[in-house]
C-alpha cells in the first residue's frame, strides 16, 4: 500500500493526558461523600448539570442570599510536600462559612473546584471527605462541583483548590456594621494558627530562609514544621449564630489575607477608627518565630498573619458583660482588644 494510504494512527483524549474513566471512577467514589451532606432542601443529585436548591423561606420573612468563593492559597504546597491531604478541604469550607456568617448569614450549600495535571482519584478522595466532613460541621449540603483534569497546566502531584458558598440572612437582620460607634468593644477570638493566609511569606522563611524540612522538630514550636503550617482554619459559625441571634454585635471581621489592618476597616463606617491594643492577645509561638526568621517589620507582619486573632467582634459598651457572659457560659476564649474610636476609617495599634 502506498505510503500516503496509510492509515493514520487515532488519538484518543488520554493520549493527551486525560483519562476520562479514572474521572468517572473518581466521581463515583466521592459521590456518597457529598449524598451525606444532603439536607431536605437538596433536589438534585451530584452529577447533573447544576445543583439544585429549595428555598424554604418559612423562617425568613425577606431573605437575602450571602454568597462567598475563596480558595486555599499556596498552602496547598505545604500539603503536598506532607502528602496530607484531608484538611485542606476544611481549611476552604471553614473560610468561605465565616466569610458570610460575620455578615449574619446561615449556610445553605456549598460547591468546589478541583483542577489537577493528572487525577489522582485516592487524593480527590481524601480532598471531598474534608470538604463533605465540614460541611456537615457547619449545617451546609455540599451540593456540586468541577473536577477538571489539565494535563500540563499543573506540576504532577499538584492540584489547586477553591470553593463557593451561599447563606440567607433576612434583610433586616443583614449585619453590616453601619451601626458601630464610637465606644464599642472590640473583642477577639484566637485563630488556630495561620489558617489559610501568608503562606506564601511563611513557606519562604521556613523553607527557604530556616531551609527546614516539613518533617523537621521545630523547638521553638514544640512541633514539626509542617504540622505547625497545616493546622487547620477555623469555623466560628457557633459562636458568631449566638452573638447574632442574642443581638450582641453590630459588626464583625473575619482576619485573613491582610489581617486585622486590612480587614477591620472593611465593616468601620465613614468617621469611625478602631484602636487596638497588642499587648492584650497572646501571640502564638508560629508567628513570633516567623518575625525573627526574617527580621521581619511589625507593620509588615499585621498586614500579613492574622497574629492569633481570627475573628474581631465589634460590641457594644452597654452590653458587653452580656457577650461576656456568654462567651464564658460556652467556654470561648476571647480578648477585649480594643475600641471603636472617631476618626479616619483605619486601624491604629499602641
Amino acid at each position: 500500500m502506498p505510503e500516503s494510504k496509510k492509515k493514520k494512527p487515532s488519538v484518543t483524549y488520554a493520549d493527551a493526558g486525560v483519562d476520562i474513566s479514572s474521572g468517572d471512577r473518581t466521581k463515583q467514589r466521592i459521590k456518597y461523600l457529598a449524598q451525606r451532606t444532603f439536607t431536605k432542601n437538596v433536589l438534585s443529585e451530584i452529577g447533573g448539570f447544576g445543583g439544585l436548591f429549595k428555598l424554604d423561606t418559612v423562617k425568613y420573612k425577606n431573605p437575602v442570599l450571602v454568597s462567598s468563593a475563596d480558595g486555599v492559597g499556596t498552602k496547598l504546597k505545604v500539603a503536598f510536600d506532607l502528602n496530607v491531604h484531608h484538611t485542606v478541604g476544611a481549611d476552604l469550607v471553614n473560610h468561605c462559612v465565616n466569610d458570610i456568617a460575620v455578615q449574619g448569614a446561615v449556610p445553605l450549600f456549598f460547591l468546589d473546584y478541583l483542577a489537577s495535571g493528572i487525577l489522582e482519584p485516592e487524593v480527590t478522595e481524601k480532598v471531598v471527605t474534608g470538604l463533605a466532613e465540614a460541611c456537615r460541621a457547619n449545617g451546609c449540603a455540599l451540593i456540586g462541583g468541577e473536577t477538571a483534569q489539565m494535563p500540563g497546566f499543573y506540576t504532577d502531584g499538584e492540584y489547586d483548590l477553591a470553593g463557593f458558598i451561599v447563606g440567607v440572612v433576612d434583610r433586616d437582620k443583614v449585619i453590616t456594621g453601619s451601626k458601630i460607634k464610637a465606644g464599642d468593644v472590640l473583642i477577639g477570638l484566637p485563630s488556630t494558627g495561620l489558617h489559610t493566609n501568608g503562606y506564601s511569606l511563611a513557606r519562604k522563611l521556613f523553607f527557604e530562609v530556616a531551609k527546614y524540612k516539613p518533617e523537621q522538630y521545630v523547638n521553638a514550636l514544640k512541633e514539626k514544621a509542617g504540622a505547625a503550617l497545616m493546622k487547620t482554619h477555623r469555623s466560628y459559625l457557633g459562636i458568631i449564630q449566638k452573638l447574632v441571634a442574642s443581638d450582641l454585635t453590630v459588626g464583625m471581621a473575619h482576619i485573613t489575607g491582610g489581617g486585622i489592618t486590612e480587614n477591620l476597616p472593611r465593616i468601620l463606617p465613614k468617621g469611625t477608627c478602631a484602636s487596638i491594643d497588642l499587648g492584650s492577645w497572646p501571640v502564638l509561638p508560629i508567628f513570633e518565630h516567623l518575625r525573627e526568621l526574617g527580621n521581619v517589620e511589625q507593620e509588615e507582619m499585621l498586614r500579613t498573619f492574622n497574629m492569633g486573632i481570627g475573628l474581631i467582634a465589634v460590641i457594644p459598651a452597654e452590653k458587653f458583660k452580656r457577650v461576656k457572659g456568654m462567651l464564658d457560659r460556652a467556654s470561648e476564649k476571647f480578648y477585649v482588644i480594643g475600641r471603636i474610636g472617631k476618626g479616619e476609617r483605619k486601624v491604629t495599634y499602641s
